[in-house]
């Protein structure tokens, strides 16, 4: 990995995430209109075209789930179950209730929180599965008290969804998965077709295709997040051991070329180990290939005069997932402002939160931590607004409203409060 000194004249630069346009946007414009306009019958096909799947049903059926949960290993299942449960736990604890202010002049207004009705969750497929995902995306849709969760996962080519995808599925509790992917499945989800129902809101992440998808039928639908590449970023105190920052670094290298892996510490000795350590283990990896492209592309060690600085830097960045890998990480914490997730202390690696933690790891990536916060509850609800006054009460303000309205020029709004003033009409 290159190895940076950091330069406040020259920061922009070395924080400056390299961005590729998909340029999907024709494609997937294309795909949208052809399954808005021919519902199941363009699914299939294009299950044939992209998946190789020649598929006679799109909807998983109940016996299909519970083989699959049959199908995998006691192991497995065990993990799933304590993760289903840790991020049970998690989630909970931030389901909200309503408000209502009263006065004592009669008056009040409150909020209501409602969940959404009809949430859809994609969940990638191909050349991975991903059950986590079924888990950090239905579980929180459940607690928040979604009506109808809708699943869509991309088919292998003998025509099934892969087992763990759908055991995670019967673990969350979603009855309805179909078997759909791509940019269709987000268009099936967003205008609905003869077997998918239609949807309020879409979550989960997935590739180019998707995330355009996503960003096309915002506005029909809601939607989470537009995701982009994985990425990390590690600081790191000279004390830490190069073999696990390396390895955490290369836990989120290896999911794409894309992704960027980012180390920033106040050790140049740490620096130069670190980088010699990824070397070695890319060379133990599956996909070697991958990661070693990402690391090569958007991979760096930037090294700091102090820890501070490398807070800094990580603000400025924004990162998905930042790793504060040091002896006491909780001095630092509050001077973070600018992460989607952080994992504490030398033996916090990210993929604790990946898989068994408890916090939620659909998380905004490319900067957007900046504004924006990890998928939760409150992506499963909405809210509503309500305001109760009596006569008097209006009677007391209602000068004051037409005062406002007058200076917007908006003359029926100032009549329709004076006009609850004339007894005569």
């Amino acid at each position: 990995m290159k190895i940076l000194k950091y330069s406040e004249t020259e920061k922009s630069q070395m924080l400056m995430r390299s961005i590729e346009s998909s340029g999907v946007g024709p494609a997937v414009s294309a795909i949208i209109d052809d399954v808005a306009s021919n519902g199941d019958a363009a699914l299939l096909r294009y299950a044939e075209q992209f998946d190789k799947a020649k598929l006679t049903a799109l909807e998983v059926t109940a016996q299909e789930m519970d083989e699959a949960l049959g199908a995998i290993s006691p192991a497995l299942r065990e993990a799933m179950e304590t993760a289903a449960e840790n991020i049970r736990a998690f989630h909970s604890a931030q389901k909200r209730e309503g408000f209502c202010l009263r006065r004592a002049d009669g008056t009040y207004m409150g909020q209501k929180v409602t969940p959404i009705e009809k949430v859809g969750l994609y969940i990638p497929g191909g050349t991975a599965s991903y059950p986590s995902t079924v888990f950090m995306n239905a579980i929180p849709a459940k607690i928040a008290g979604c009506e109808e969760i809708v699943m869509v996962s991309p088919p292998s080519a003998s025509g099934a969804i892969a087992a763990p995808i759908l055991a995670a599925a019967r673990l969350a509790g979603v009855t309805r998965v179909f078997k759909a992917g791509g940019a269709q499945a987000i268009a099936a989800l967003a205008y609905g077709t003869q077997t998918v129902p239609k949807v309020d809101k879409i979550v989960g992440p997935g590739n180019a295709y998707v995330a355009e998808a996503k960003r096309q039928v915002f506005g029909r639908v809601n939607i989470d997040m537009i995701a982009g590449p994985s990425e990390i970023l590690v600081v790191a105190d000279g004390t830490c051991n190069p073999r696990y920052v390396a390895a955490d670094l290369l836990s989120q290298a290896e999911h794409d070329r894309l992704a960027s892996a980012v180390l920033v510490t106040d050790s140049m000795a740490l620096a130069k180990a670190v980088s010699d350590e990824v070397e070695r283990q890319l060379r133990l990896l599956p996909r070697e290939e991958i990661a070693r492209a990402s690391v090569e592309q958007n991979g760096k060690i930037i090294v700091t005069d102090d820890l501070m600085l490398a807070i800094e830097a990580a603000n400025e960045l924004a990162p998905e997932h930042l790793e504060l890998s040091m002896d006491e990480p909780e001095k630092y914490l509050p001077y973070v402002r600018n992460a989607g997730s952080v994992f504490m202390g030398k033996y916090c690696p990210e993929s604790l939160g990946d898989y068994i933690a408890g916090p939620n790891h659909t998380l905004p990536t490319s900067g957007t931590a900046r504004f924006s916060s990890p998928l939760s509850v409150d992506d499963f609800v909405k809210k509503t607004q309500y305001t109760y006054y009596t006569p008097q009460a209006l009677a007391q303000v209602a000068d004051k409203i037409a005062v406002f309205a007058r200076a917007e020029g908006l003359e029926a709004h100032a009549r329709a409060a004076l006009i609850r003033m004339d007894e005569g009409e």
